[in-house]
């Protein structure tokens, strides 16, 4: 209910027509033929449930308690429930932090419930209850003003006025700048709040006393901060009590206002009507309003006597009265009785001034009365009557005035609710526009034998739409009787409670153990029946209406009802057509649907045989079409079925009067394509994506939170599923009647073929939101994350006037947004954003089943299609499907932007053809989901659409070996590797071949491949692994003597095992290396004996020369021997760091000799210094030394840190620095072999956490683990050395602690390792 509590300023620039946002209509392709635009303000509505479904709502309870109030009294009034609104001034403004947010609140006996609502963002803390003690809130005594600091909330009660201050939302942020999706309600710190401070409460006085069983008040902020409430006087007329300004100190004042008898001889003159003696209580006010001026307020009030009075507060003066039965037509019976129901509400507008709206009501019968109040000079006012609107509805719950409309709230007899609008100016004599109510939930369900009770009754009960959380936890707590129950459940919990409830009652009630399967289905649908009767009831309870609310500001309307709130938003103009009752039909203005008015014409008997077809079409009916969509089988075939069972049980002629009323029609093949292009979302456009880079960056944040909030994302799909609905039974039975037509032969150059497709299009929307994967639809998840942001963007890409001056408009933009979220959603249209957003949000089961009911028509993204579809198989399982698709949607790469745009490289770089690319992500996504024997299947069919690029040739067979050999294949494997035409990755393979082979022990195979032309590569191969690998793990050497033996060439195997049984000797030092070793010299000798005398030789390789070949490992170097330098240059090395040992522990003499050779060194300064010793001189020469001559692997370091340890001098920093920058593994290695295990682990922590990317620059790491770096290692080897060495004396508590520092550095090295290769992995499959 609106209660204008002040003046509303006038609407700024903000909200003026001509500068609203550029609202497009929906683009069709073609304009010809269209229905006319005109008259779509007069449209009916649409209501749509704006109810949570998630949770109830969370109020926080608070309880006033006021001094002085007493008890209520037995049998004393109760009031009626009530319900109102509020809106910010600024809610309409684009750039507000009050923008599409208002208030709204429910009154019941000594109970008031407040809540903020937001359509942009969700707020929290938004719900507060309050119990006023001993007292009763009167119906509608809540008045909500806002000033520039605070939001005030008037209340009062039948004892008790209250004043309750909380903080403007302007004042809550920062700034103005609204971006986050979720905000504190102005409710927040309403704890904080003295309900007990006397500034801002007031006992009703006694004297002159509240009216008794009077609703009516009103309450009003002056101009200066003053609190006034205005109510019905005892002994008639009215009284005001004021509460000073919050922040000044002051009293508390009553004023009664009472006509003089000045006044009375004043008005006697120009008023006949007016009052002329002493009060009566027949002026008791039934209703009161307030309009506020500059320093005054005018009080209007509708009293008993069926007169309305206006008052001047500041004054204390009755300025007018005027008698309303003068504007009734029948007014004999009713002056001579009391009003009862009148009703008063104001409505001002800056340019046409104040507009006063009357409800008289009278039995069976009800009339508003419009007036507008004119002012003359020396203060006389008088009112110019500007319409009077009849209605024969009988209870009237509730009705809104604006400067133009009239929106009314009836409940009649049978419990229907019904809203209705009109223009009280301009109207077809005196036609009010319908708004289609939400029904109620189906009395009952009927259940087929093939059908479960359990699942049927679950499926209409928690169907988004039906029934509210509230009234499911009510039934559900009833049901149980009393039954201790958490009631705070979302909405897939709140479905599990009720199953155990049902099913725990019906088992409680079975005395017999035995049951025949009849039985139980009877007894499992009586309990079902019965707890769904109890929803209903509940149901039914929380849909009662209060109030309307309507916001002048930005055109919206909203029905308060008891349990929760609902929207109307305009319906288009076929649906206003197909729903509108058929009365409004006959009095339809032709010229709203076309200017030609024979087409018009044609148009509405179209619609009235659809409508009778529509009411004709039973429940079995319905079913039979429905099913055809879902099976995807002949809707044609289903329609004539469907005629056939109308033609059957037609017993009132009906279908005789359809065929009368087509042949009324002048052109149906027109009026029925008219129809079709009409509801047609199709669209060659594609939306452009995102908000355009060219805005301010404040614009665009502040844009992307419009209508972001789940109530509003929860609206704007439940309007488009009604359009949906609607649609798909408007094309059912253009499909029936087009199966008429063809049996009268009025279609035979028809082509309706098309209306299936239409039909098919709708029910895929339709079916979106039949499945729900959690309390959100699949369509609102779409329209929250993807579509909104696209669809806001594009509304306000090109408005006629800056933004700064946009203002929203409800019934345009929310029209404007399911169409524009229709468009995304029909298939048939460019872009495919709603499988994407399926797709990313993992709903492969909704996925899969959208796309097979777009199959048999829909020819649009059909490889975008095929390749989703595949990803769906491959999520169930069915590789092979899966495999399928995804060849199928290789032959519109480059056709489709969705392909396109997964094949892109992230470089932008185009580095084969697309069909190539698509063909390498799909192999990435197989490989990573591990289905190799696909991955083979897919590169192979690949390979022919390579053709002459070698390149990709090679990348194909290189992963179709890859896998061969993953998978066991051995010769399969090979044979791939032998037909990679690049050699390099040929080599490659054939390396990764051999030492996989190895590591399965299937040397069989290794041995037996031919081998044409990789013979010397092979043997490379072998040998380089022989020698590069530790002996006692791995033993490549047999592996190669084998490999000669068998193609028989035995010098070369003789020549093996010899180099074998030399690093035996070299290396493996025990008796099992000595014996092994013996046999490997016999086995040369044995092959040298099966050649020829004069080829039987081998050449011995130098010493050392075993270790120095190409491909040794860089881990092997043994007993601390430097074999790849000169032999000059390891003596001249031993030289010096004898002599800086000897200096280190030598006495003056030794100091003294050293200077002379230090000089002849040729160190380019030495210091001869007390700073400066001989000793450091000489370790500073060292270290020039070594910086300055420097070899491969940096072996002179090596021998350096081996000598000085092997003396057992600890090494300089300087030098421990050099080494691990340069090869910390191998100093690694050398701290082992002289068992300094604590400097081990020391230098092991320090290497992970380089590796990690702490101090990498230390190590001579140029880049840290990531998924975006080359790889990097650890010596896995040496670290197991030092934890077994560590291990080996468990007694030794240093020793167990230092081998638990380095297992959780592993550990940490290890985590990090995981995500790396996981966020690695992801970055190849996008």
């Amino acid at each position: 209910m609106l209660h204008p509590s002040a003046a509303p300023p006038a609407p700024p620039p903000e909200v003026t027509v001509a500068a609203r946002p550029c609202l497009c209509p929906v683009g069709h392709r073609g304009d010809g033929g269209k229905m006319a635009a005109a008259g779509a303000l007069e449209r009916s509505f649409v209501e749509l449930s704006g109810a949570e479904r998630e949770r109830p709502r969370h109020f926080r309870e608070f309880t006033v308690c006021s001094i002085g109030t007493a008890n209520a009294v037995a049998g004393a009034v109760k009031y009626s429930e009530s319900a109102g609104g509020f809106y910010y001034v600024e809610s309409g403004k684009l750039f507000s932090v009050t923008r599409n947010r208002f208030i709204h609140w429910k009154t019941s006996g000594d109970t008031l419930e407040l809540m903020e609502e937001s359509l942009d963002i969700n707020l929290l803390n938004n719900a507060v209850r309050l119990k006023f003690q001993n007292c009763s809130v009167l119906p509608g005594g809540v008045y909500v003003s806002e000033t520039q600091n605070h939001v005030i909330i008037l209340m009062l009660t039948n004892q008790t006025v209250h004043r309750l201050l909380l903080p403007h939302p302007s004042r809550m942020y920062r700034s103005e700048l609204v971006v986050e999706s979720q905000m504190q309600s102005i409710f927040t710190d309403i704890g904080k709040v003295d309900f007990t401070d006397p500034c801002n409460y007031q006992l009703i006085p006694a004297v002159p006393g509240i009216s008794p069983n009077s609703t009516a008040s009103t309450a009003w902020l002056s101009s200066d901060g003053e609190a006034l409430f205005a109510l019905p006087c005892a002994s008639g007329g009215i009284f005001v009590l004021k509460l000073p300004p919050y922040d000044i100190p002051g009293m508390v004042s009553v004023v009664e206002l009472k006509q003089s008898s000045v006044m009375q001889r004043l008005l006697t003159g120009w008023m006949p009507t007016a009052i002329r003696g002493d009060q009566s209580p027949s002026d008791r006010p039934l209703s009161l309003a307030v309009h506020c001026v500059e320093h005054d307020a005018f009080i209007f009030a509708l009293c008993q006597d069926h007169k309305l009075r206006m008052w001047s507060y500041k004054e204390q003066m009755c300025l007018m009265v005027a008698d309303m039965l003068e504007y009734v037509p029948v007014k004999k019976d009713l002056r001579l009785t009391a009003g009862t129901g009148h009703k008063l509400r104001l409505a001002y507008s800056p340019a046409m001034g104040l507009y006063i709206g009357i409800y008289m009501h009278a039995p069976k019968q009800g009339q508003f009365c419009v007036f507008q109040l004119v002012s003359t000079e020396s203060n006389r006012y008088s009112l110019d009557h500007i319409s009077s609107l009849f209605t024969s509805q009988e209870t009237l719950i509730d009705f809104a005035l604006t400067s133009t409309d009239i929106w009314a709230l009836w409940h009649d007899a049978e419990n229907q609710t019904i809203v209705k609008y009109i223009n009280f100016e301009h109207n077809v004599a005196g036609q009010w526009n319908p708004v289609f109510m939400q029904p109620l939930p189906e009395e009952e369900i009927v259940i087929r034998d093939d059908q479960d009770p359990r699942e049927m009754y679950l499926q209409s009960l928690f169907t988004p739409g039906q029934f509210t959380n509230e009234a499911l936890c009510k039934a559900l707590q009833i049901f149980c009787r009393g039954t201790e129950r958490n009631l705070d459940l979302s909405w897939s919990e709140l479905k599990k409670e009720v199953t155990l409830a049902v099913e725990n009652e019906l088992q409680g009630s079975v005395t017999e153990y035995e049951f025949s399967q009849e039985e139980f289905r009877n007894l499992q649908q009586e309990f079902w029946c019965k707890f769904y009767a109890c929803c209903l009831q509940y149901q039914e309870a929380v849909s009662h209406p209060l109030a309307l609310h309507l916001n002048p500001h930005t055109n919206m309307v909203c029905l308060l009802k008891k349990g929760y709130l609902s929207f109307l938003i305009p319906s288009s103009l076929v649906d206003h057509l197909y729903l509108l009752p058929y009365e409004n039909l006959l009095t339809e203005d032709e010229t709203t649907i076309s200017d030609d008015v024979d087409i018009a014409r044609d148009v509405i008997c179209l619609i009235k045989c659809l409508r009778q077809i529509g009411e004709s079409v039973t429940m079995d009916m319905s079913v039979i079409m429905e099913m055809s969509c879902y099976n995807l089988q002949s809707l044609e075939k289903a329609a004539e079925q469907i005629l056939e069972d109308l033609i059957t049980i037609d017993v009132e002629n009906g279908m005789e009067d359809i065929c009368s009323k087509l042949q009324e029609i002048r052109n149906p093949i027109h009026a029925i394509g008219l129809l079709i292009r009409e509801m047609d979302y199709e669209t060659e456009v594609e939306m452009e994506k995102g908000f355009n880079p060219a805005q301010p960056l404040n614009i665009r944040m502040n844009l992307s939170q419009l209508y972001g909030s789940s109530t509003a994302g929860y609206i704007v799909c439940r309007g488009v599923h009604k359009i949906a609905s609607t649609r798909f039974l408007i094309c059912r039975d253009l499909l029936i009647l087009q199966q008429l037509l063809m049996r009268l032969g009025d279609a035979k150059e028809s082509n309706l073929q098309h209306l299936s497709v239409l039909e098919l299009t709708d029910s895929g929307a339709l079916m979106a939101n039949r499945f729900v994967s959690s309390p959100q639809t699949i369509v609102e998840l779409f329209f929250q994350e993807v579509a909104r942001k696209h669809i806001i963007s594009h509304l306000f890409s090109q408005p006629k006037a800056p933004l700064s001056q946009t203002g929203l408009n409800w019934p345009e933009t929310i029209t404007a947004i399911t169409s524009y979220l229709l468009q995304l959603l029909w298939p048939n249209n460019p872009g495919c954003l709603f499988l994407e957003c399926l797709m990313g949000n993992c709903q492969y089961v909704q996925l899969q089943d959208y796309i097979q009911r777009l199959h048999p028509w829909c020819q649009v993204n059909v490889g975008s299609c095929r390749f989703m579809l595949g990803r769906c198989y491959l999520v169930t399982g069915e590789g092979q499907k899966a495999l399928e698709c995804f060849c199928q949607a290789a032959s519109e790469v480059g056709k489709e932007e969705f392909l396109d745009r997964l094949i892109r490289s992230e470089d932008g770089e185009i580095v084969s053809t697309p069909r190539l690319q698509y063909y390498d992500k799909v192999l990435r996504l197989l490989d990573v989901i591990g289905l190799p024997e696909l991955v083979i299947q897919l590169a192979t069919s690949a390979i022919t659409e390579a053709g002459d690029d070698w390149k990709s040739q090679a990348t194909l067979r290189t992963c179709i070996f890859k896998h061969h050999l993953d998978l066991g294949h051995n010769s399969q494997a090979y044979e791939a590797l032998t037909q990679i035409p690049d050699s390099s990755r040929q080599l490659d393979c054939l390396r990764q071949l051999v030492v996989v082979l190895c590591e399965r022990s299937q040397l069989q195979d290794l041995v037996e491949f031919p081998y044409v032309n990789l013979h010397n590569e092979v043997v490379g191969i072998i040998e380089s692994r022989a020698r590069a690998v530790d002996l006692m793990t791995h033993n490549y050497y047999e592996l190669l003597y084998a490999f000669h033996v068998y193609r028989h060439n035995y010098r070369k195997a003789g020549t093996v095992m010899f180099e074998y049984g030399m690093r035996l000797g070299r290396e493996v030092r025990t008796l099992w290396g000595l014996e092994k070793q013996g046999n490997c010299y016999l086995a040369a000798l044995n092959c040298l004996r099966l050649i020829r005398p004069e080829y039987a030789w081998i050449v011995q390789p130098a010493s050392g020369a075993v270790y120095d070949r190409p491909g040794a490992s860089p881990k092997r170097n043994h007993d601390g021997e430097c074999t790849a330098a000169p032999t000059f240059s390891f003596q001249v090395w031993n030289h010096f760091h004898f002599r800086c040992i000897k200096l280190q522990f030598g006495g003056e003499a030794a100091q003294a000799e050293a200077w002379a050779w230090l000089a002849a060194n040729q160190l380019s300064s030495v210091i001869t210094t007390k700073e400066s010793s001989a000793t450091d001189e000489a370790w500073r020469l060292l270290s020039t030394y070594l910086e300055r001559y420097k070899v491969q692997n940096n072996l002179y370091h090596h021998c350096v840190i081996n000598k000085l340890l092997s003396h057992g001098v600890p090494l300089p920093n300087w030098l421990i620095n050099s080494y691990k920058k340069v090869d910390a593994a191998e100093l690694l290695r050398l701290y082992l072999n002289y068992d300094l295990l604590e400097e081990a682990v020391d230098l092991v922590s320090e290497y992970v956490d380089a590796v990690l990317g702490k101090g990498h620059q230390y190590f001579g790491i140029e880049f840290p683990l990531s998924a975006t770096a080359p790889m990097v290692w650890l010596p896995y080897s040496s670290i197991d050395q030092l934890l077994q060495a560590l291990g080996e004396n468990s007694a030794n508590s240093h020793n167990i602690a230092l081998s638990q520092k380095i297992l959780d550095k592993l550990e940490d090295y290890q985590q990090k390792v995981d995500k790396a290769t996981r966020d690695l992995l992801y970055r190849r499959t996008l």
